[in-house]
């Protein structure tokens, strides 16, 4: 493991008999490098309205950040980001139509931020991270199954963009979430049907995630394995002790380090050569 690996414990191997059908993957952060483009889009539209908050409520103007991205709104529906971030600095907006763009609604706030992801995405190839897609490629060859998952909607246009839909057996996000009535991380239902369509179970799957709703949704389903993934480095491995205490078994920041894991074999023939 690297600087931030941590050693798999011995409470969390298992036997031989039961091997690992297939490996999850949550895709913002994860697989593709939107991540930034999500939080620049959110930071826009929170900051535009906490400065006009505060010129007309009184209180201190105090940013949105990267904390408040991975604490608040990664890796839900973004209503529901709005709503829990607003909660969190005292704020409590109508909800407003499902299609306003009122700034003053929890529905305007979120809608105005999906316009601009999706104007981002418009005009840009998403791309994706190297460590994934080699570790994606692996388990696939090994006739492993891998599935993605997202609270997104829009997460079939960011896979297509970045050209690794293909490569994953199964997709579950946010249209299906809405068709079938899924409640959002840190409830487990996005993961258990991901794991469901690939005919799979919790115990002989491994989930790999960057946000803490979904390590929380991990854990609490009984994953074989909860895999943290730490790349922003927030305020000295904040994230990261978020991650662990909200379940993960493992944290690192280079999926190359799951080799081991999701490989052994593989990794034993790479050690011999």
């Amino acid at each position: 493991m690297r600087e931030h690996g941590v050693g798999l414990p011995k409470a969390f191997r298992k036997p031989e008999d039961e091997p690992i059908e297939a490996v999850i993957f949550d895709m913002d952060g994860v697989v593709t490098q939107s991540m930034r483009a999500h939080f620049a889009a959110w930071k826009e539209v929170f900051d535009a309205f906490l400065k006009g908050h505060a010129e007309t409520q009184g209180g201190s103007y105090v940013p949105f950040c990267m904390e408040d991205y991975f604490t608040y709104v990664d890796g839900v529906p973004r209503f529901d980001g709005t709503r829990r971030f607003l909660n969190s600095r005292g704020v409590v907006l109508p909800e407003g139509s499902p299609d306003s763009f009122d700034p003053h609604t929890i529905h305007g706030l979120g809608n105005r931020k999906n316009q601009r992801f999706l104007a981002w995405l418009e005009h840009n190839k998403v791309p994706t991270y190297a460590d994934a897609l080699g570790l994606i490629r692996a388990v696939k060859d090994r006739g492993i199954k891998v599935g993605v998952f997202s609270a997104s909607r829009n997460a079939e246009r960011v896979l297509k963009s970045a050209g690794v839909l293909d490569l994953f057996d199964v997709k579950v996000d946010g249209v299906d979430a809405e068709a079938l009535d899924l409640a959002p991380k840190p409830d487990p239902a996005l993961l258990l049907e991901t794991t469901r369509r690939l005919g799979s179970t919790p115990s002989r799957v491994i989930v790999v995630e960057d946000a803490i709703s979904g390590v929380k949704a991990g854990a609490a389903a009984g994953f074989r394995h909860v895999i943290g993934i730490d790349r922003e480095q927030i305020h000295e491995k904040e994230h990261y002790r978020a991650l662990r205490t909200s379940g993960a078994d493992i944290v690192t920041r280079d999926l190359g380090d799951l080799y081991d894991l999701c490989l052994p074999a593989a990794r034993a023939e790479k050690n011999t050569q």
